[in-house]
């Protein structure tokens, strides 16, 4: 059972500092939920401190402030959780690459990514499946409006996910994302 220590509780009042104005897509959940649930499932699948670490702050590039929020992780938190973050990033630059490059070289990462890194990109991909399939219930096909890959393309890449992890492990959280997105298929008309 991994132990969490007054580094973690560091973490998660950091990743709240930096998150504190963020809502989840076209919602009004705070985006610190996202964080929390993530952390938690890599707790649960066995992670370490380190990983559970990286799940809260694994947004914190891409969404507030780039190369210069990563070296700040990197100084409060060590190399480890820095490069479990850099890794779970697809973009650091302002404005981001296209939609489709992004996600299709972030596939191509993750086939060789290491399991630290596969464990909080899985969660992250489970967590985020799981909320679309929430909206999916209860807001219908206006859902995809929230995404820039529309329906098409969010669900190219989700069932292509499940696809590079099913080739990098066989675990219960690829499981869990393969069934939610056979859910998600299953409601789309």
């Amino acid at each position: 059972m991994p132990e969490l220590t007054e580094r973690f509780e560091e973490a998660l009042a950091y990743a709240s500092r930096l998150h504190i104005h963020q809502k989840r897509k076209a919602t009004q959940v705070p985006y610190i939920s996202h964080l929390l649930s993530v952390a938690a499932l890599v707790l649960e699948d066995g992670g370490d401190e380190d990983e559970a670490i990286a799940g809260l702050l694994h947004d914190a590039v891409e969404d507030q402030g780039g190369k210069q929020t990563l070296e700040e992780v990197r100084q409060r938190f060590g190399e480890k959780v820095a490069f479990i973050v850099e890794s779970c990033s697809d973009a650091f630059e302002v404005p981001k690459p296209p939609w489709r490059e992004r996600k299709e070289n972030y596939l191509t990462h993750l086939r060789s990514a290491p399991p630290n890194v596969r464990r909080v990109a899985l969660a992250d991909k489970v967590h985020n499946a799981r909320s679309i399939l929430v909206s999916l219930l209860k807001d219908g096909n206006k859902v995809w409006n929230r995404f820039n890959g529309g329906k098409e393309g969010t669900l190219w890449y989700y069932q292509s996910l499940v696809q590079v992890f099913r080739e990098t492990g066989d675990d219960f959280m690829t499981y869990e994302l393969e069934r939610i997105v056979a859910e998600i298929k299953s409601l789309i008309r």
